[in-house]
């Protein structure tokens, strides 16, 4: 008896595996560990915020530009769930036991992290979207889709990470950025549909006065009408 789904055994032939991820919506990553290396298998159920193929086409895409883990396959493994085989690379989770203890060190690597996510990826070139339009469909609520028509002015388009929550971002032993991961809601949108969430993680996992540093690092003054209104589309979505 296993306590992961049959097809992560599968994938790891007899490796170890470890869980490392859960989520609400019953979703699992897994870590399978081989003499040459990490490698990392999602799972997850079917459901509307999730769709394993085209995280792996976006982390293929992405990988042109930037540093991602590769994809080595996806599939369906019943009539209702599907997984995502990926390398591992390099670096810890913002949300690991050391840089929770340097807060300061986390935030301005999740900043320089996603500054540089933004600068490399060209937008001209991206095939998805993850602005205000993009996202309605999941307001479901009257009061919520008021949001829609109190959109803010774009400040700069950039290519989003989508879930710019400090445990998506690595960080090497030298407490420098070193990737990202979880590119399942990769697309264009206005740089503070990031910004604002990344903030936001910070007073989930750290402490609010680190948010300024993470801005800091970014490059860029903090706009707090931006950041509430993309908080409560967060939210709402």
């Amino acid at each position: 008896m296993t306590d992961w789904p049959a097809i992560v055994g599968e994938l790891a032939g007899g490796a170890e595996i470890t869980l490392v991820w859960q989520n609400e919506l019953g979703g699992s990553t897994y870590r399978i560990d081989r003499a040459d290396g990490a490698e990392f298998v999602k799972w997850c159920p079917d459901h509307p915020e999730f769709d394993l193929e085209l995280e792996a086409a976006k982390l293929t895409w992405a990988g042109q530009y930037v540093l991602v883990p590769p994809v080595i396959g996806w599939g369906r493994d019943t009539e209702s769930s599907t997984w995502l085989h990926t390398r591992g690379i390099s670096g810890t989770t913002a949300i690991a036991p050391e840089w929770k203890a340097r807060p300061l060190t986390a935030a301005r690597a999740i900043g320089t992290g996603l500054r540089a996510l933004h600068d490399q990826l060209p937008v001209a070139d991206c095939p998805w979207g993850w602005d205000v339009a993009d996202r309605a469909h999941l307001i479901t609520t009257p009061e919520n889709r008021k949001l829609i028509n109190q959109r803010p002015e774009t400040d700069l388009l950039v290519v989003c990470h989508g879930d710019a929550c400090s445990p998506n971002t690595l960080i090497g032993s030298d407490g420098n950025f070193s990737g990202h991961v979880d590119f399942g809601q990769l697309g264009v949108a206005d740089r503070w549909a990031d910004l604002a969430i990344a903030t936001y993680a910070i007073d989930w996992n750290y402490d609010a006065r680190f948010e300024d540093d993470l801005l800091e690092a970014y490059g860029i003054e903090r706009d707090q009408d931006r950041i509430d209104y993309y908080r409560r589309l967060w939210d709402a979505t």
